[in-house]
């Protein structure tokens, strides 16, 4: 059961009210229980912010770790121990802000880690600065006068650095965000899902709406899915975008261990 992922005693959890991490945390879980992911053989890795926060709420065994720093500190996990599953969540700030280069050397390299990014498109834990996914003209604590800075596509910049799965969901979406999980957690190679959620207390008290209910209907009214989206927008396409499996990382190193003998 998926209670029995979760510290307990840790809750209540630190989220504020209408957050969408709790609802990454419970479809994360879920996901575990269905592709076979047990106390034994997974780690979640995080960084620094609200979605990070997330790997403390389980029983896996975690590593949180300085901000945007996730990425190597997995890859030094994974190139130890290739048989686990290693898994790292991630905010829009501290996987392509600080985190951006690691984030594009780990699509490169193809390494069999599960990222998600949790995007909701500002700085949240230190109250509201724009990111790399703050929308053209939205406001924020630091673009009073709306941002003026183009956002990163991050399923286009996984595809052109290397990644060989690339997914895109919301918090209003589950089901699919489930089936994103459990195909990049199956996919041998870099995966990387990006999760649009809601910060009704900074973005959305910047931008007009501080109801959750109201944002997720937003989710909902506005994103398409892959198979119908000729046309759309490409930040409001959803689905899995790109499955194209190569040689996987640590695989390779080990042809380099078993040559250098």
């Amino acid at each position: 059961m998926i209670r029995d992922y979760l510290e307990l005693d840790r809750m209540p959890h630190m989220w504020c009210k209408g957050c969408g991490n709790g609802i990454v945390l419970h479809t994360l879980l879920r996901a575990a229980e269905e592709c076979g992911m047990n106390l034994d053989n997974t780690v979640f890795v995080s960084g620094i912010g609200c979605s990070s926060r997330l790997v403390g709420y389980t029983k896996f065994s975690s590593m949180h770790t300085a901000h945007g720093r996730a990425l190597p500190v997995a890859t030094g996990i994974k190139m130890a121990r290739p048989d686990l599953n290693v898994v790292v969540i991630s905010g829009d700030g501290d996987a392509t802000a600080i985190g951006g280069n690691h984030f594009i050397h780990s699509c490169r390299r193809n390494i069999d880690i599960t990222l998600i990014i949790i995007n909701n498109q500002i700085y949240g834990m230190t109250k509201g600065q724009f990111s790399p996914l703050t929308p053209e003209n939205a406001y924020t604590k630091t673009t009073t006068y709306g941002n003026m800075d183009i956002p990163f596509d991050i399923p286009r910049i996984a595809i052109a650095s290397g990644a060989s799965y690339v997914a895109r969901a919301s918090v209003y979406h589950t089901e699919l965000l489930r089936t994103c999980i459990i195909n990049g957690c199956k996919n041998k190679g870099f995966s990387v899902i990006e999760c649009y959620s809601m910060c009704p207390t900074h973005f959305g008290r910047s931008n007009g709406s501080r109801d959750a209910v109201a944002m997720m209907e937003q989710m909902r009214d506005e994103l398409v899915f892959s198979s119908s989206g000729i046309g759309a927008d490409p930040a409001k396409i959803i689905g899995e975008l790109y499955h194209v499996p190569g040689r996987e990382y640590t695989e390779k190193y080990q042809d380099i261990i078993r040559a250098a003998r």
